[in-house]
């Protein structure tokens, strides 16, 4: 697995809920490849839960949903938003249990629409939330001038 260099983090202003390390309220993601997949490791903490002990699953489908930003990102290497999301919570998730861990991959590209296939296991390992994404990717002058998107490079990538 090869971390991620996220390519905002000397942009002004830059101060994304999900990814940005200086956010005092975000949840600071970071990101790895791992093959085809992208993921990340992530703790949940007590602010995080919505019924005692559970993660909350507004901060799941955010986590999710990040994740699959970040397939577009470096897999597809531009930027896009999320035009669907599907979610399906199979089983709660500790903010108790330790570190999550979450996998995402391209299952689809047409033209510029991105079909994004993403879970959530929890702690021991367990599927507890499965989501689906549907992107849609900027052409690469849309991404650079609007996005301030260039390159999405992993760690000791030339």
């Amino acid at each position: 697995m090869k971390k991620i260099i996220n390519p905002y983090l000397h942009l002004q202003g830059y101060n994304c809920f999900g990814c940005a390390p200086h956010n005092p309220l975000g949840v600071h993601m970071e990101f790895y490849e791992d093959g085809d997949d992208i993921v990340s490791h992530w703790t949940p903490g007590h602010n995080h839960q919505g019924w005692l002990h559970t993660l909350h699953g507004g901060i799941q489908a955010t986590l999710l949903d990040e994740l699959c930003g970040w397939v577009v990102m470096r897999k597809c290497q531009t930027a896009g938003v999320t035009m669907r999301m599907t979610t399906q919570y199979k089983r709660p998730v500790s903010t108790l249990g330790g570190t999550i861990t979450l996998r995402a991959r391209l299952v689809q590209m047409r033209r510029n629409i991105a079909t994004i296939a993403a879970e959530l296991l929890d702690a021991d390992g367990r599927l507890c939330t499965t989501s689906e994404c549907t992107y849609f990717c900027f052409p690469p002058e849309k991404a650079q001038h609007d996005f301030h998107f260039s390159t999405c490079h992993v760690e000791g990538e030339e």
